[in-house]
């Protein structure tokens, strides 16, 4: 069987986007390729060994074009108010609380915010399928 391992994203800046994947959720380096045009960083959260691989190439300084068929990364927390509290004030600017409900029954709570490439990243209450 497939195991999903980790997620590659572009992004523009190393420094500012392993910052803030360590802030906004406790990620940190696992591992860092350096090769002569482009550099690759793993990065790891506590609770997985999913991770989410940055590729960095050298001499990029623009944000990349995202494309319309970039969705969005997801994790989950345990106590959504506080981190939305949290992230805000670290200058991350989440957006607003959401609810969506089905069939009358509360099916998943969450936000959203964008890493410094504009990736948008939603954050979950650890809550029915999002575990």
């Amino acid at each position: 069987m497939a195991k999903a391992i980790h997620s590659m994203i572009r992004v523009a800046d190393e420094d500012l986007s392993v910052s803030f994947y360590k802030s906004a959720f406790g990620f940190d380096v696992a591992d860092r390729l350096d090769f002569g045009t482009f550099t690759l960083v793993y990065l790891r959260g506590a609770e997985s060994d999913f991770e989410l691989e940055l590729t960095i190439n050298k001499g990029r300084r623009d944000l990349y074009a995202l494309g319309e068929g970039y969705g969005h990364l997801a994790f989950c927390v345990d106590d959504l108010e506080a981190e939305h509290k949290r992230l805000a004030a670290a200058g991350f600017n989440p957006r607003k609380i959401v609810e969506f409900n089905r069939e009358g029954a509360l099916l998943a709570r969450f936000f959203f915010l964008a890493d410094p490439d504009g990736y948008q990243i939603e954050v979950l209450q650890r809550l029915g399928r999002y575990q």
